[in-house]
């Protein structure tokens, strides 16, 4: 049995059954609703992951929308805008056009077209509202402007409009691909009105395309004597003559649809009743149409023109959309170009051949449309009231970088690491601490160790010479211990010098703070030694015994032991510790040294600097006793350079940081325990070396001992 007869043998029975050639509507592949309806139309879901892929592979990220001002236009241009912007891409405006639009409103509409940033322009419309949009666009000469086309105007007949040639040359847009029906071509040029005398379209349709007038069957007197004068259709006519403004056999792209419509459900008919023994078999005489559905939804075939016709589980045919270029070319031709294919259903990439394309708006080669330009290797930061799309660039901080052109955020470096200057990624920080390789840890180094054999010289003198009136003079035990504090101040210099390591940095300050007490209780102690000698004048007054040596080295001691108490507290509560500062200075990890808790070390700073303040107070006084017999002087001047040194310290302390900051406490280590040494020592030793005939009882060199006789 032929194809023809089976369908017009069920035509009765397909009352439950719809197979669409034209509803793209994405509703209808809801088989809960709509169990019964199929179509040969791609559906309106579909065209926005064909778009999505041409508009990411051109960088088409920022585009205008027009959708028709109607029911369909406003619901399924809204599914397309939602589904686009998933993508990533952004709309910059999205306008209503309609055919009822006046000049004025489609002016400001171009105006905003015009002003626009955006590059593409998509249109979701039908041929009445692009018709009378793109006469006002023509007059107007926009430019500058991707044109793509979704929906059925691609290959609608308003590209045989002439005028409209210049503005729409270069239209981007999709098209089922292109099947020849066999015969078709012959049938379509074979039409005549006389062949369809009931048809009320092809008479209309003929007048105005071949501009005569059909004659009527029957006519009157009059309209017998008009004959003459009137340019009738002589049904000679052929639809070759038409093609070049667009009716031709590769523009009805309608025809492959409603011909898979009706092969699909003659197949599906010619499968059931060929139904052979031992299949489960119909009754054809008892069908039902949903029986019929059934076989048409299993529908496996190839039609004539060479289409795989099947249908999924949305009832939808499974097809394809091809991306057309539409050209006119200067011989007054036009023609459509096939430039890019998806693969590898669904969407995994897009295959462009774009060599023969010709872009609308007068670009020479496919423009970039975004919002704003890409950023690497900064990060994009949102702009106030803009799509994701507008953005300002920032740069990355200087911890942290970006290697992601339009990256969100920025990565952080590893701790001993840090961004190189671009920003693209991260280079070796290098480690700066005071180091004895370098000339600055080297000469402080050096000036460490020669000044600690200083004390200990000016000692192994005293030690020849302690029977000397220079050497007994104001507790020569107290010098010695002096001598030995300040030889352990020059020492802990060193403790600062070298990378820092959590043993070194407790025992820098642990030294430090108490080598400079035990200097500074035993100046204070030799400076009360003279200001009590020179006040007791009474030679058996019961105030003697304060001029005992115990009661210094007890004085000594004492202060000392705070110091200690001090500095014990600090280091069972927050003891120092190594530290590396990767923030204060960019591309360097400052190793150094955290005092751990700053109000311990102010304690132990401030404690040595009260002994200071104290043992100056009093020397001050002292001063103008007689010079021969008094150190207050040579004191007061010591504790004025002392106290100059560390007040100068506290602020260029705080200027400075990494290695320099170690270098300037160490510095004022080196200075004090100089001045020092300088101040109450150096005169001594010169008068024991250089001028031995001063260093005689006769010159009344003041000692202890001379107050008991």
């Amino acid at each position: 049995m032929s194809i023809p007869r089976i369908t017009a043998l069920w035509a009765s029975h397909l009352t439950a059954i719809e197979i669409s050639f034209g509803a793209a509507l994405a509703d209808l592949s809801d088989k809960i609703n709509f169990p019964s309806f199929l179509r040969t139309i791609i559906s309106d879901k579909v065209q926005p992951q064909y778009l999505n892929m041409l508009m990411m592979n051109y960088n088409w990220t920022w585009i205008g929308i027009l959708a028709s001002d109607n029911d369909f236009g406003l619901y399924s241009s809204e599914l397309m805008r939602k589904d686009i912007e998933a993508a990533g891409i952004c709309v910059a405006y999205f306008m209503r056009i309609s055919a009822q639009h006046t000049r004025d409103q489609t002016l400001s509409i171009l105006q905003v077209i015009r002003k626009s940033s955006a590059k593409v322009v998509l249109f979701y419309c039908s041929m009445p509202e692009l018709i009378p949009f793109f006469k006002v666009a023509a007059e107007e000469n926009i430019t500058g402007k991707i044109w793509i086309a979704s929906g059925s105007w691609m290959t609608s007949p308003i590209f045989s409009y002439e005028e409209f040639w210049k503005i729409l040359n270069g239209t981007v847009g999709l098209t089922l691909p292109f099947s020849t029906i066999p015969k078709f071509g012959k049938f379509l040029n074979n039409i005549q009105p006389s062949l369809y005398p009931k048809d009320i379209f092809m008479k209309s349709f003929w007048e105005v395309g071949f501009g005569c007038l059909w004659h009527k069957e029957s006519e009157n007197e009059t309209e017998t004597l008009v004959r003459a004068t009137v340019n009738y259709c002589t049904e000679l006519e052929s639809l070759t003559t038409l093609e070049s403004i667009g009716y031709k056999e590769d523009t009805s792209g309608y025809a492959i649809l409603l011909y898979n419509a009706v092969y699909s459900l003659a197949h599906g008919i010619n499968n059931m009743i060929s139904c052979t023994s031992g299949q489960q078999c119909l009754n054809i005489n008892g069908l039902d149409p949903w029986k019929i559905l059934h076989y048409v939804k299993h529908v496996k075939v190839k039609n004539t023109a060479g289409q795989e016709l099947a249908f999924d589980e949305n009832g939808d045919l499974i097809s394809y959309l091809e991306f057309v270029n539409w050209q006119a070319l200067p011989n007054g031709e036009t023609k459509y170009i096939s430039f890019a294919t998806l693969k590898e259903f669904p969407w995994r990439h897009i295959v462009i051949s774009d060599s023969a394309v010709i872009w609308s708006g007068g670009f020479v080669k496919a423009p970039t449309s975004t919002c704003s330009i890409s950023c690497p290797p900064y990060r994009k930061a949102p702009q106030k009231g803009q799509p994701v799309c507008c953005f300002d660039c920032i740069l990355c901080s200087e911890d942290e970088f970006s290697n992601e052109t339009d990256s969100t955020s920025c990565m952080n470096c590893p701790e001993d690491m840090w961004a190189n200057e671009k920003h693209t990624g991260c280079l070796k920080r290098t480690l700066e601490f005071l180091s004895f390789e370098e000339t600055l840890g080297d000469t402080l180094a050096a000036f460490s160790i020669l000044g600690s054999l200083l004390p200990l010289g000016i000692l192994a003198i005293f030690f020849k010479n302690s029977d000397t009136p220079v050497v007994k003079a104001n507790n020569q035990n107290l010098s010695y211990i002096l001598l030995v504090s300040l030889f352990f101040c020059y020492l802990c210099a060193l403790m600062f010098i070298g990378r820092p390591v959590t043993i070194t940095c407790v025992l820098r300050q642990f030294i430090f703070g108490i080598s400079f007490v035990m200097c500074i209780s035993c100046i204070l102690g030799k400076t009360m030694m003279v200001v009590i000698a020179f006040n007791l004048t009474q030679p058996k007054s019961n105030r003697r015994m304060w001029l005992n040596s115990g009661v210094t080295n007890t004085l000594v001691l004492v202060c000392t032991a705070i110091q200690v108490i001090i500095c014990a507290g600090w280091l069972a509560h927050s003891p120092p510790f190594k530290y590396q500062d990767n923030k204060s200075k960019m591309g360097t990890i400052i190793v150094e040294c955290n005092k751990g808790s700053p109000i311990a070390y102010s304690c132990t700073m401030g404690y040595m600097g009260f002994l200071a303040a104290l043992c100056f107070a009093i020397a001050y006084l002292a001063r103008k006793l007689p010079g021969s017999f008094n150190e207050a002087k040579l004191i007061t001047f010591s504790m004025l350079i002392f106290g100059a040194v560390w007040i100068s310290f506290i602020p260029a302390y705080l200027s400075t940081t990494g290695k320099y900051m170690v270098a300037v406490e160490v510095f004022a280590i080196l200075s004090s325990s100089s001045g020092l040494v300088a101040c109450i020592f150096l005169p001594k030793v010169y008068i024991i070396i250089l001028r031995p005939e001063m260093n005689r009882k006769d010159k009344r060199i003041f000692t202890t001992k001379d107050i008991d006789k």
